[in-house]
């Protein structure tokens, strides 16, 4: 059963249109690096590179080997080494690349013998890489410390192959190594089960587990560590880690243990945080053993810690099970976001999972209502044409209406001690492993034969396959009322701000003290939909809630800042300005822009001002977007 099962997973790893590679015909056991990194005066450094893979032939007819790469990729040399394949000498073997996308090409390397199915070779690639887009490379003035450059890489989608020679497609699992020499001065870390410092400032990584191309990161900088729980660290630079041991310090041990009472052994040994230098575009990236996160998370008063039990889920959806191809990501986004408040349940209750859930039903209207339902980004199982960059398919649909539909399994079951049980098992069931929505709904059935008996795959409206297969809004939402005791008294305090004449009264009666973000959160939503409020109202609010005016919490001065460019205060704008230069996470940097954009001749002139002292701190993924938001040329690649 395990072979059959292994070798559906190999062919779903040819139909993974994403990647060039042969992935089908052979299987990646063993991948080791062995990196030399430096810095440059300005711009793009250097990484040398010798890539050693450890292949096994899947396959009759597997003659010359595929992988991906990238244009920015440029291989020195490769060689099939001694072994029971090759000779007892290194055979130099012929390497060319081709094009294959915009996101990629295609490097074919002639094998000097057909292999047979099971025949184990050892191949070696010598390279150089640094310039593409999956390593970036900051100039000291996008450091928290403005003191030292840095490098990160960022493998999802599809950007590893701009890092090292790989079967870049997350069909494909394997343990790796690595071997890191950096400069004097300078830290290495990675997604790795274990390191160790050598002399000659060398740092050497291993990964027990497998795990696809895509969670292999690695960061150098001037970084350091502190231990924030039994199993954890939180690892920042120099000026930033007693703020990130201060605000993560036995907290993350807490949802850890939570998840594996509902989902099962945490698998990775480690789990430690990484704070990114302030121009790291994305909220968190679950690199194994290694969550890289924004540092918008160190609020100050732990007011943010939650958003990282988003990142520990992935321990077991997506970084341990995991989604074959790109086209159908709600396996890892939907199971995680389901997982995410099945913790916040247990941890912080329901009527506040609720309420950050119905925050997260809000983004998911906003979004289809800026594409139409029937978008065809808005199914669950997205098909992704040769030559799309997955990465252009990203949006909130495989997140929040994946959840809808694990919630809509869950009330199937109708009992959730008996789904829990069953997400365990899904878990135990497809541990390393890469699968389709056809492996998870059959594994499904299987497990509730009463509910397959039942034809539960076919009830009119909800059948499986509209589920995956029709775009649109969810067929089922989940029931977020509990959420309504804190959404109803945030709703009728914005409703009060709005009023024409302020009932003062009325409102000093509503204590918001006790409120947590997501609530405050969707307070500012509500006022910001009503904005811009009748005159001299924002300026009372801002006044009276000094813990919303003068937030530290980002999301609470992203709203802030919404607010404040909605109706035109002037008298804040400074505000704005801070905020975004204080960070350059996406999420928070392009809708302030589209404000300030879309508002009066003064945002406008704000925006401007704005960017043009910005702009070089910001990721460059990031400036080009603000560009077109303002009209500005893009330089292309």
């Amino acid at each position: 059963m395990a072979a059959v099962r292994e070798a559906a997973v190999r062919e779903a790893a040819v139909r993974d249109a994403a990647s060039a590679s042969s992935a089908g015909a052979w299987s990646l056991q063993h991948l080791h690096l062995s990196l030399r990194v430096a810095f440059a005066a300005a711009g793009a450094g250097r990484l040398q590179g010798t890539a050693r893979l450890e292949l096994r032939c899947e396959r009759e007819g597997a003659g010359a080997l595929t992988l991906d790469a990238h244009p920015s990729l440029c291989v020195r040399r490769a060689a099939l080494l001694p072994g029971p394949a090759g000779g007892p000498e290194q055979e130099p073997l012929r390497a060319e690349s081709g094009p294959f996308a915009t996101y990629g090409s295609a490097l074919r390397i002639a094998l000097p013998r057909a292999p047979r199915p099971g025949q184990r070779l050892t191949l070696c690639i010598d390279y150089e890489a640094g310039g593409g887009p999956g390593v970036c490379w900051l100039t000291p003035e996008q450091t928290a410390g403005k003191q030292k450059p840095y490098m990160y890489t960022q493998g999802q989608a599809v950007l590893n192959r701009s890092f090292f020679p790989c079967f870049d497609t997350p069909s494909v699992k394997f343990t790796y190594s690595a071997t890191v020499k950096v400069p004097e001065g300078f830290m290495a870390v990675m997604s790795a089960t274990s390191w160790e410092k050598q002399k000659d400032n060398t740092f050497v990584f291993k990964m027990s587990q497998p795990i696809p191309s895509y969670l292999i990161a690695l960061v150098v900088g001037d970084i350091v560590s502190a231990e924030v729980g039994p199993r954890s660290r939180v690892w920042a630079e120099p000026c930033l880690i007693e703020a990130a041991k201060k605000e993560y310090d036995g907290v993350i041990e807490e949802f850890l243990a939570v998840g594996e009472k509902l989902f099962g052994p945490y698998v990775w040994g480690r789990y430690d945080i990484l704070f990114m230098p302030p121009s790291f575009p994305f909220g968190g990236m679950e690199n194994p053993c290694l969550t890289f996160v924004t540092p918008c998370l160190l609020a100050g008063d732990r007011s943010l810690v939650d958003v990282i039990i988003h990142e520990i889920s992935h321990s077991w959806f997506g970084n341990l099970v995991t989604n074959a191809t790109w086209g159908e990501f709600w396996l890892n986004e939907g199971f995680t976001m389901y997982a995410q408040r099945r913790i916040s349940t247990e941890v912080y209750g329901s009527a506040y999972t609720c309420l950050e859930a119905a925050t997260g039903r809000a983004l998911l209207r906003q979004h289809m209502d800026n594409t139409g339902e029937d978008h065809p980004l808005n199914k669950l199982r997205v098909v992704i044409e040769p030559g799309v960059n997955p990465d252009d398919t990203y949006n909130e649909t495989p997140y929040e209406k994946g959840y809808c539909f694990v919630s809509y399994l869950a009330h199937l079951v109708g009992d959730q001690s008996k789904f829990d049980a069953f997400l365990q098992a899904y878990v135990n069931r497809f541990k390393f492993q890469s699968i389709t929505a056809d492996d998870t709904l059959g594994f499904f059935l299987e497990y509730f034969p009463e509910l397959k008996e039942k034809g539960v795959d076919s009830i009119p409206g909800f059948e499986f396959d509209r589920w995956l297969n029709t775009p649109g809004w969810p067929p089922y939402l989940p029931d977020l009322s509990p959420g309504e005791q804190l959404m109803r008294p945030a709703e009728e305090l914005a409703e009060l701000w709005a009023a024409d004449s302020l009932d003062m009264e009325a409102i000093e009666a509503v204590d918001i003290t006790a409120w947590r973000t997501y609530q405050l959160v969707y307070f500012l939503d509500q006022v910001l939909q009503k904005s811009p409020l009748p005159e001299g109202n924002v300026e009372r609010l801002s006044k009276m809630y000094p813990k919303i005016s003068k937030a530290q919490n980002a999301e609470l001065r992203l709203r802030w800042c919404q607010i404040i460019l909605k109706n035109n205060l002037e008298a804040e704008f400074s505000k704005v300005k801070d905020f975004l230069h204080s960070q350059g996470k996406q999420k928070y940097t392009l809708p302030l822009y589209r404000a300030m954009w879309g508002g009066s001749e003064a945002t406008r002139a704000l925006a401007m001002e704005t960017f043009s002292a910005t702009a070089p701190q910001l990721h460059v993924n990031v400036q080009n977007y603000v560009k077109k938001i303002l009209g500005l040329e893009v330089a292309e690649d």
